[in-house]
């Protein structure tokens, strides 16, 4: 089966196993979706990730982190830039999520960082996704 978008479909896996409170999610991997992943693992959003070497395909399982109580890290996870339509941003346009509470995650020609990094840098680039 072909995907169309791995980025939205790893989104939606971490969204649905966040909302049913599962421990660990799994996924076919690529470099884009370990860069967001090791995003997602510096910005406290979940516990960690290991790639696990299989056929045909590697592995990306993504350890999901709780607070007390069960307590989601994760509140929403929405993607912005589509394969339909991409959106862009320079960098005097890089968006706040929640007013900075939030990370947009943006993939720059240096690499896919989080939007503070962009900031720091001085550099604009591809808006993919917001996690608050």
């Amino acid at each position: 089966m072909s995907m169309n978008d791995p980025i939205a479909d790893m989104l939606t896996r971490v969204r649905n196993a966040n909302s049913a409170g599962h421990q660990t999610v799994s996924m076919p991997t690529s470099k884009k979706l370990v860069e967001i992943a090791r995003i997602m693992r510096e910005e406290g959003y979940i516990a960690g990730y290991d790639i696990e070497e299989s056929e045909p395909r590697n592995t990306l399982t993504i350890t999901l982190k709780y607070g007390p109580k069960k307590a989601r890290t994760i509140r929403g996870i929405k993607r912005i830039s589509k394969p339909g339509l991409r959106i862009y941003a320079g960098k005097d346009e890089l968006p706040r999520v929640l007013g900075g509470l939030g990370t947009a995650i943006i993939s720059t020609s240096n690499g896919v960082m989080a939007d503070r990094d962009a900031r720091k840098k001085g550099i604009g680039g591809e808006v993919i996704a917001y996690i608050w």
